[in-house]
């Protein structure tokens, strides 16, 4: 079967790998699509050089093949049935696992192809294997939807660890791809409101049109006719300089500021310690996703309620034959989601 595999800054080739065939506790996934997210950009344009590498973990597909532990569990994944799929490994050993907090999994994450190449999901391919335990049937639903169980389930550990209640304020700074996924989420939990901060005029009016109650630029934030205070949650959807004290101006008290976000590891930020300590206001780090999150993303992939925005947010999709086009336009143009497969 053919895998694609990114050997250097805007190099990417298929190469030939054994098709993978199921233990007892797996099954084997004819991929139909596979999201390209940042770390895909990072590696193809250089930023994140780990070469040659198998990347791709946004996938869905349907079972094709299943082991004989896993096919006969009742609620396993069965032959046919269309999945969204973790292809993270965690250990279950280490002590973040343990603890129940296995998206900080101790263990380095990863595997290798058969000739010793860094796979880091490897679902930019034809097939893969995965543990029937992380694969998540999802109905009869498009098969772009499910791809996005990956970055679903994500969103849903950050909403679960904002605190986030129904009825509540919500504030996102960045209206990209993670900042619309967060807007879906929170709307479709009883979100009072959700308003947007993005630098962009397109990503603003594109986030108003897909029912966000209000969209402002940066600059816009402060004055007498600015968007201060009034937020019980602000996700930082985007890692830059000075958007955690602006997440903070936005809180009303007892408000949280979740930092889903990546930050370049020498960005700090200056915060009102009194202000946090006098208002209950809290600061909140989230990374990845765990296993009850993705419980809960398939069941709102299968459910269809998000179906409308998550058709809003795929901006182009490719075969397998053309993942270097796929992954330039990924890498050199504002997206949400390319697919491919």
């Amino acid at each position: 079967m053919k895998v694609a595999v990114v050997t250097g800054p805007g190099s990417v080739e298929l190469r030939d790998e054994p098709r993978p065939r199921p233990g007892p506790d797996d099954v084997v996934v004819e991929v139909a699509a596979c999201g390209l997210c940042t770390m895909e950009r990072r590696l193809f344009s250089g930023t994140k050089r780990i070469y040659p590498v198998a990347p791709g973990h946004e996938a869905a597909g349907r079972v094709v093949e299943a082991g004989e532990a896993a096919a006969a569990l009742d609620g396993s994944p069965q032959i046919g049935d269309l999945v969204t799929m973790d292809l993270l490994t965690r250990c279950g050993t280490c002590r973040m696992c343990r603890r129940g907090r296995s998206a900080l999994c101790k263990q380095p994450q990863g595997g290798a192809l058969s000739d010793g190449t860094i796979s880091m999901g490897a679902g930019l391919s034809e097939a893969v294997r995965v543990a029937a335990a992380q694969t998540f049937a999802v109905g009869e639903i498009p098969v772009e939807h499910a791809t996005m169980g990956e970055p679903l389930a994500c969103v849903v550990h950050s909403v679960r660890l904002s605190g986030f209640r129904s009825g509540d304020r919500v504030a996102v700074i960045g209206a990209g791809y993670m900042g619309r996924l967060h807007q879906a989420v929170c709307r479709a939990w009883g979100a009072a409101s959700v308003g947007f901060v993005d630098p962009s005029e397109a990503r603003r009016a594109e986030a108003i049109d897909a029912g966000a109650d209000r969209a402002v630029a940066p600059d816009e934030l402060g004055g007498p006719n600015g968007w201060t205070g009034g937020h019980d949650v602000v996700f930082v959807t985007a890692g830059v300089p000075g958007t955690v004290e602006a997440a903070l101006d936005l809180c009303d008290d007892g408000g949280s500021v979740v930092l889903y976000g990546a930050f370049p590891a020498e960005v700090t930020a200056s915060v009102p310690v009194d202000r946090i300590h006098h208002h209950e206001l809290s600061v909140i780090g989230v990374y990845s996703q765990e296993p009850s999150d993705w419980q809960t993303a398939a069941g709102l992939l299968r459910s269809g309620v998000l179906a409308p925005d998550l058709d809003r947010l795929v901006t182009a999709r490719y075969g397998l034959a053309d993942v270097a086009v796929a992954m330039d336009l990924a890498s050199s143009s504002p997206v949400y989601r390319v697919l491919v497969g």
